[in-house]
């Protein structure tokens, strides 16, 4: 049977997250987990047959079981360990995106989880402000409370004291990406803006801040960041972008 859908849908909100934690759970740890029962059910069928005087015996078995249960068990909590990490990512990209999806109402097209080769833009707002290039960083919070991020234009400090710029460097690298496709696929060149929102955490920027090119933010700040900032594009351009935009996510092939 033929579906009657000519082109795929748009991608949710951290639907790559989602199929990459089913991919966990259903390729690697199911597969795990039946190696560790089908070991404890040949272990306990050989230490039967001993115990019944039947000829097999459960040393072999047991060496061999002995040997690899730990193996699994360990690899099993590994799956875990990266399906929680998985989880905790999905769950606030899910959130900005529904922080984001109050932009409709002025006219903002909204795309999330764009694909491209091994990586994926978040979220993708076109709005009469602008472009936005959105990366989401869904960090757990320190035992004693602390959820504050120091932003200096350059490097954000975690309030554990933790230093990165790894979030800075990976949202400028995608947001040119998006502005190269968005050339490719109109024929114009248009600015983006790159930003990263940190769910749950209060962003203090520091008087260096006001010079990068980078917006740092809790994702429920972000709304009104986009509504107030001065227009840029026009309605023709907005639909325009958003028109490749969706043809170039309907049509990626991984």
């Amino acid at each position: 049977m033929k579906s009657p859908l000519k082109d795929k849908p748009l991608n949710n909100p951290a639907e790559s997250l989602d199929q990459e934690i089913d991919k966990i759970i259903n390729d690697k740890a199911i597969q795990d987990l039946m190696m560790i029962v089908m070991l404890l059910v040949l272990t306990g069928w050989e230490w039967w047959t001993w115990f019944r005087e039947v000829p097999p015996h459960p040393i072999n078995i047991t060496i061999v079981a002995l040997v690899l249960i730990p193996i699994f068990v360990y690899r099993v909590f590994k799956h875990r360990k990266k399906v929680i990490k998985l989880k905790l990512g999905r769950d606030g990209e899910k959130a900005v995106g529904q922080y984001l999806e109050s932009l409709r109402e002025s006219s903002a097209k909204v795309f999330h989880d764009i694909p491209a080769k091994d990586f994926n833009i978040d979220h993708l707002v076109i709005a009469k402000s602008g472009i936005y290039v959105i990366e989401t960083k869904t960090y757990s919070k320190s035992d004693d409370g602390s959820h504050r991020i120091v932003f200096n234009g350059v490097n954000l400090t975690l309030g554990n004291g933790y230093k990165t710029d790894k979030p800075i460097i990976q949202v400028k690298s995608a947001s040119s990406w998006v502005k190269e496709l968005i050339k490719e696929t109109t024929g114009k060149t248009f600015s983006t803006k790159p930003v990263v929102v940190f769910p749950g955490w209060f962003i203090e920027p520091t008087s260096e801040a006001k010079s990068s090119d980078v917006w740092v933010l809790n994702p429920k700040g972000l709304p009104t960041f986009i509504a107030n900032s001065s227009e840029k594009l026009n309605e023709s351009d907005i639909n325009m972008i958003a028109y490749h935009i969706s043809r170039y996510v309907r049509t990626y092939k991984n």
